[in-house]
């Protein structure tokens, strides 16, 4: 099992191993040493599946990257408590919900354009940018508690996207703590709908 989970961080990765047709600004954004990020999918011995942010939204390109190539590596939850002096919504909302989410005795972490600019300090955050949270769950969390907690985040200064990370793949708070019996997991291999994120092998083939 990779020791690599989705949204981490990694640098060290270079063009070289990227193919012909690589867009141009991907080749940029290698070379001027930014780092690339996890992403769930599965890929070769050796090496780990990423993705390239460019400037733009839209700029997302999918690769991998060899595990030899990695010089550095940083988590979600590593990012917790860095600052930034940049006043934006999504880091206003991130040192509003810091307390409570401390408190929670549950590991959380800052992931999307956020953390990509709180691990780097290349600016990726804009005045209508999101905050990206992820919160491990290796134990369920029940509805009523993604209730709660999503009423919390609902209060912040701009929209709060928390995704839970379970021992079998992510699930989106929002979802989770909605009414639909379903919700939708997503792990290295596929997307499926499930009833219970922490207990997917339970469910019934139809």
């Amino acid at each position: 099992m990779s020791t690599f989970l989705a949204h981490d961080l990694l640098w060290g990765m270079t063009p070289q191993p990227l193919p012909a047709d690589a867009p141009a600004w991907v080749i940029e954004s290698l070379s001027l040493g930014q780092p690339v990020v996890v992403r769930r999918a599965m890929s070769t011995p050796g090496h780990i599946a990423v993705g390239v942010r460019g400037a733009l939204r839209e700029q997302r390109y999918a690769t991998s990257m060899p595990v030899t190539a990695i010089q550095r590596r940083v988590r979600p939850e590593d990012l917790c408590h860095v600052a930034l002096r940049r006043d934006l919504p999504a880091l206003q909302a991130l040192a509003q919900l810091r307390p409570m989410l401390d408190a929670s005795g549950w590991i959380w972490g800052v992931s999307g354009s956020a953390g990509f600019e709180l691990a780097s300090g290349i600016e990726a955050l804009h005045a209508r940018s999101d905050l990206d949270l992820i919160l491990r769950t290796p134990h369920p969390l029940d509805r009523i508690q993604a209730r709660d907690l999503l009423t919390q985040l609902d209060g912040s200064t701009c929209a709060v996207d928390m995704q839970l990370q379970t021992p079998f793949g992510a699930v989106a708070l929002r979802e989770w703590a909605g009414a639909a019996r379903r919700v939708l997991l997503k792990d290295n291999l596929q997307a499926r709908l499930v009833t219970d994120p922490w207990q997917p092998a339970l469910e019934q083939v139809a």
